[in-house]
This record gives structure tokens, C-alpha cells and sequence, in this order.
């Protein structure tokens, strides 16, 4: 039998304090409720909240969801609500969106096809010596600086460092760019209204820039191919797309990356018997990384919007009304992962992955190749190099970002112990 939920009812706000000191129990508290919950953030309008593994994986697969409400809907612009609340002016706005993610149809299928074939597995796989090296730097400088075996906060030294610097390299980010662009991703992690106008306003400065010298000077990275492209077939992307797919990979491209490395690390110096099983057989690192992906940091998605009515968990959803896909309840749905609560790191197969933490469907995260050999490289080699790593504080005073939508340390101080040579 199909039901109509109560819009009408008592919302569950996802930015209120005690759901974001506690994303795991209040996304488990809807998950587990006999119908589908109403929610909603920053004073927007009501919407569904999917937190079963199968609701999820239909709201994010069902060709009738899309990320934009019908054009004829009296629908308002959850994204535009969000930035207006956090006082951006308005002709900023429309450069805080994942300009890939935020389009359907026809210009979501150009734009994807644009940047998909430099991000594919195999493509992906040839840089992996790259990473390595730069991961190997990085540990080479933790070493540098714990000499006096002085603690030191792993986000900031190694955690941000590898998949910046990675996804700058792949995407073509100037070295003399990349604060720009660290400054930007600072204000845009923590929806810093105050900062945050100016840091967009320098990035657009300089993606424009860089765009401009990969015209007069090609090199051998995606930004000159976006060009190239660009230059064969005018009509296949504007500058301002550029610059938007710039702002895409580039945020995207390191963000959760750096978040998913820090709370890994946590994770296992938490759950020591899936180290040691590690430590004793690394090929299970490339599984392990699929596991810890499921387990954070990501706690929901952008909202969909149906073209029609739709069933769903026995709720009719009326048209153009707002699903959140709670990727967070979904990955813990015991229904789906028995004792989700649990790590372990063969949980899941390379390859045939079925947590949702990088999305599913058409919109899945173009990046996730990345992230899987970022996180796998960055990992075995810290805890290969530092196999005593400890952490330099108890564990409820490491400290933690309060901000919805992610999970993650705002730092990890640690001790790093002797090296292994």
C-alpha cells in the first residue's frame, strides 16, 4: 500500500547540532523509522529523507530522479537557498555548484564525456609511481620534522598534501596556483561565509589565467585537452563550463580524498586487529580502502527530484518534491552489511564494491579511481614507514569538523615512533 508522508510534520534538520555531533545515530534513527522521514536544512522546504540502503540506491539510479526539479515545478533552488543563507552574493553562487553534478541530461552526458576518459581506472593506474613518489616524499618529510619525536598533526603534513597535490598535477594546477586553490577549498570545506566571496573571486581569477596559458602554452595535462577539445568543436563547452569543470575536479578532486585519508587512519589505530591483518598481507589494502570508504566520510548527497510520482518505501513522492539520498544510513544499513558498525577490511571486493559512498548511477563520482589509489597508496605507505604510529592524544580529544554533510577529523595528532628503514 501507498502512502503520503505528513510534510507538514515535525522536520529532521540536518545541520542541527545534535545531528551533526552524532550523523551516525540521527541517520540511523531515520533510517530505522516505519516510513520515510521528512527533513531539511538552513530554513529550505521539506524533503524526503531515503536512508535504507535500497531506497538510496533507487533515488541515485532511477532515471526519473534528477538533480534539478522540473522546469515547470514550483520548486526553489536548494543549492541557491544554501549560499543565500550564508550571505554570497548572488552572482557567486552559481560557481559553488559541482557544475558536473548540478546538470542532467544532454549537458550532463557532454560535460561527463569531457573529463571521464582522463580519469578512467586504467588511465588512473599509470600514475600511480607517480603518487607513490609523492607520498614518499611526504613521509620522508614527517620524518624530517618528528626528528625529536615530537607529535605532529597528520591532516596538515600528509593527509591534505598527497591527494592536493595529486589531483593538481592530473587536472594541470600551476604549482604557483595551488594556494589559491587551498584557500578557496579551505573556505568552501567550512561554509565560512566571511571568507569565502574572496576565495572564489581569486579562483576564478585564476582558472581564467590558467586556461589562458594552457591556450598559448599546451602541456600534457587535462586542462589543455578541455582546450583542445574546446578549440575542434567550439560548440562542445563555453569558457565559463571550463572553468566550472575546473572548480569540479579541483574541490572534489582532494576534499573527501583528504578526509577519507585521515579518517582511515583513525579508523585502523582503532580497530588494531584489521591493522595487524593488514600489515601481515598487504594485498588487502586495495579491498580495505573500498571498506573504509563505506564507512565515511561522506553522510548524504545532493537532493533529487522526480519527474513525476513516485513510490518509494511504500511513500508516494509527489513531482519535483526533494529526496536526499542519506549515503551514510544507507552504508550503514545492517539490512544490506551485517554488523555495519564494524571494519573490515576484506568486506567488500575490488571492483564489484556495492557501498554508496562514491555515488551510484550516472552521477557516480568521476574521481573515485583517484581516491581509491590515493587512499590505498597514502595508507600502506604511512603505516609501512611508521608501523608504530600511535595517537598523541586519547581518542575523544581528537578533534572533530561540525559540519554537515561530512565526517571528518579536523585534526590527527600522532606520534609516528621509530621509522622502519
Amino acid at each position: 500500500m501507498t502512502s503520503t508522508a505528513e510534510t507538514s510534520a515535525e522536520k529532521v534538520d540536518l545541520f542541527a547540532p545534535d545531528v551533526i555531533a552524532d550523523p551516525w545515530g540521527a541517520h540511523a534513527k531515520v533510517r530505522e523509522a516505519p516510513t520515510l522521514q521528512i527533513g531539511g536544512f538552513m530554513g529550505g522546504p521539506p524533503m524526503f529523507l531515503a536512508a535504507r540502503y535500497e531506497h538510496v540506491k533507487s533515488v541515485l539510479t532511477d532515471p526519473r530522479f534528477l538533480t534539478n526539479p522540473p522546469e515547470d515545478a514550483d520548486i526553489e533552488d536548494i543549492r541557491n537557498g544554501v549560499f543565500q543563507h550564508l550571505e554570497m552574493p548572488e552572482e557567486l553562487i552559481p560557481w559553488l555548484k559541482n557544475l558536473i553534478n548540478a546538470s542532467d541530461g544532454d549537458d550532463h552526458a557532454r560535460l561527463r564525456k569531457l573529463v571521464s576518459y582522463a580519469l578512467t581506472n586504467h588511465r588512473v593506474s599509470k600514475f600511480r609511481p607517480r603518487v607513490e613518489e609523492i607520498a614518499a616524499k611526504l613521509l620522508d618529510d614527517l620524518v624530517e620534522a618528528t626528528k625529536d619525536g615530537s607529535p605532529i598533526d597528520l591532516v596538515q603534513a600528509y593527509c591534505y598534501p598527497l591527494p592536493i597535490q595529486v589531483i593538481c598535477e592530473l587536472v594541470g594546477v600551476d604549482v604557483e596556483d595551488r594556494p589559491i586553490w587551498k584557500t578557496w577549498s579551505d573556505a568552501m570545506a567550512t561554509l565560512d561565509g566571511k571568507t569565502l566571496p574572496g576565495a572564489v573571486r581569486a579562483a576564478l581569477a585564476g582558472a581564467r589565467s590558467l586556461i589562458a596559458r594552457r591556450r598559448a602554452e599546451p602541456k600534457d595535462d587535462l586542462v589543455t585537452a578541455l582546450v583542445q577539445a574546446q578549440t575542434n568543436n567550439p560548440e562542445i563547452v563555453t569558457d565559463d563550463e571550463l572553468v566550472g569543470i575546473l572548480f569540479s575536479l579541483v574541490t572534489a578532486g582532494h576534499q573527501t580524498t583528504t578526509y577519507l585519508i585521515g579518517n582511515s587512519v583513525l579508523a585502523l589505530l582503532e580497530h588494531s586487529d584489521q591493522l595487524a591483518r593488514l600489515k601481515a598481507d598487504p594485498s588487502m589494502w586495495a579491498q580495505a580502502v573500498r571498506e573504509l570508504q563505506r564507512l565515511g566520510p561522506i553522510q548524504f548527497g545532493q537532493p533529487r527530484f522526480g519527474t513525476e510520482d513516485i513510490e518509494l518505501g511504500g511513500v508516494l513522492i509527489p513531482r519535483g518534491m526533494p529526496v536526499v539520498p542519506m549515503i551514510m544510513g544507507a552504508n550503514s544499513d545492517p539490512r544490506k552489511f551485517p554488523e555495519p558498525e564494524k571494519l573490515i577490511v576484506d568486506r567488500l571486493s575490488v571492483g564489484s564494491e556495492s557501498h554508496l559512498g562514491f555515488g551510484k548511477g550516472i552521477h557516480r563520482c568521476l574521481g573515485q579511481h583517484v581516491a581509491y589509489l590515493e587512499a590505498e597508496v597514502a595508507l600502506r605507505g604511512l603505516f609501512t614507514r611508521f608501523p608504530d604510529l600511535s595517537l598523541a592524544v586519547p581518542r575523544d580529544e581528537v578533534p572533530w569538523i561540525l559540519r554537515p554533510g561530512f565526517t571528518r577529523t579536523k585534526d590527527l595528532p600522532v606520534l609516528l615512533g621509530k621509522p622502519s628503514s
